[in-house]
C-alpha cells in the first residue's frame, strides 16, 4: 500500500486536492490529520485537559461561553491560533507546546486509520498533513505531494478571502508559520520522480485537475497496483517494504539537511 504523504502551506489549495483524491476516478482514503487533531482536543480529551492546563493563563479567552460544561467548554481556536502563530521566540515556543501535545495523540489515530485501509486492500491511502515535513512523517511516504502556489501574493489572497476575520497580520502570522511553500515543492522535487511530486495551483479549479491528472499519473507509475496487491498477500513482504521505504525517507531527509547547510555555508 502507497503511503501518500499530502501536504503544502495554507491557503494553497491542499483541501482542494484532498477532496479531489478522495472521489472518482481516485476513490482514496484520506486521513486527514487537520481532523484528528480536532477530535484528539475535544473536551474530555487528555490532549484538551494538557492544553487548557497549560495555556489559559496565558490565553484567557482559551474557551468558548457555550459548550458541554460537563465536559469543558470547547477550545477557542481562533484565540488559541493567535497565541501560537507568529515567528517570535514566544510564539514558536508556544507552537512548540501545542505541537507536542497534538502531533503524538494525532500520530495514534492516524496509525490505526493506516492498519485499516492496509487491511481492506487499498492501493494508496492520502496522509493529508500540513506539517509533513516539520513532523517527520514525510519519511514514512513513498510519495509526496506538495501542493503549491508559485506567487505568494496569490497565496495572501486566498487566505483573506477564505477566512475574512484574519487581518493582514495574522494572514501573514499564519503564511509565515507554515514556512515558504516554495522550499517545500524543492524538498519533494529533491526525492526523485515518483517519490516526490509537485501540484502547482496558480489557476482555477479545472486547471488544477488536469495538473493533479498528470502527477497522478506519474504515482501510479512509480507504484502500480499489483505491487500494493502482493504486499497485502505477503504479510512480511509488506514490513520489510515498509522498514525500507522509512528508511529511504530518513536517507532523503538527511540528504536534503545536509544540502541546505551546504547552501547557507555559501552566503
Amino acid at each position: 500500500m502507497l503511503l501518500l504523504g499530502l501536504t503544502g502551506s495554507i491557503a494553497t489549495g491542499k483541501s482542494t486536492v484532498s477532496t479531489i483524491l478522495s472521489q472518482p476516478p481516485y476513490n482514496l482514503p484520506v486521513i486527514d490529520a487537520d481532523l484528528l487533531a480536532r477530535k484528539v482536543v475535544e473536551p474530555g480529551t487528555a490532549g484538551y485537559t494538557k492544553i487548557v492546563n497549560h495555556f489559559s493563563s496565558s490565553t484567557p479567552d482559551l474557551l468558548l461561553a457555550d459548550g458541554d460544561k460537563g465536559q469543558g467548554a470547547p477550545l477557542n481556536r481562533p484565540a488559541l491560533g493567535r497565541r501560537v502563530f507568529g515567528d517570535n521566540e514566544e510564539r514558536k515556543k508556544d507552537r512548540a507546546v501545542l505541537n507536542g501535545i497534538v502531533h503524538p495523540a494525532v500520530r495514534w489515530e492516524m496509525y490505526k486509520q493506516l492498519l485499516s485501509c492496509y487491511l481492506r486492500g487499498c492501493w494508496a491511502v492520502v496522509l493529508d498533513v500540513p506539517l509533513l515535513f516539520e513532523s517527520g512523517l514525510d519519511a514514512l511516504c513513498g510519495t509526496v505531494m506538495v501542493v503549491a502556489v508559485r506567487d505568494p501574493v496569490i497565496q495572501m489572497r486566498r487566505l483573506r478571502q477564505r477566512d475574512s476575520h484574519l487581518t493582514a497580520e495574522d494572514a501573514e502570522n499564519r503564511v509565515k508559520s507554515q514556512g515558504d511553500v516554495r522550499d517545500k515543492a524543492r524538498r519533494a522535487e529533491a526525492r526523485g520522480p515518483g517519490a516526490g511530486v509537485v501540484v502547482w495551483n496558480d489557476g482555477g479549479k479545472e486547471e488544477l485537475k488536469d495538473e493533479l491528472h498528470k502527477v497522478m499519473q506519474e504515482v501510479s507509475r512509480a507504484s502500480p497496483r499489483w505491487w500494493a496487491w502482493l504486499l497485502l498477500l505477503v504479510p512480511p513482504l509488506a514490513g520489510l517494504a515498509g522498514v525500507w521505504s522509512y528508511y529511504r525517507g530518513q536517507v532523503i531527509n538527511r540528504e536534503w539537511k545536509d544540502q541546505e547547510l551546504k547552501a547557507k555555508a555559501k552566503l
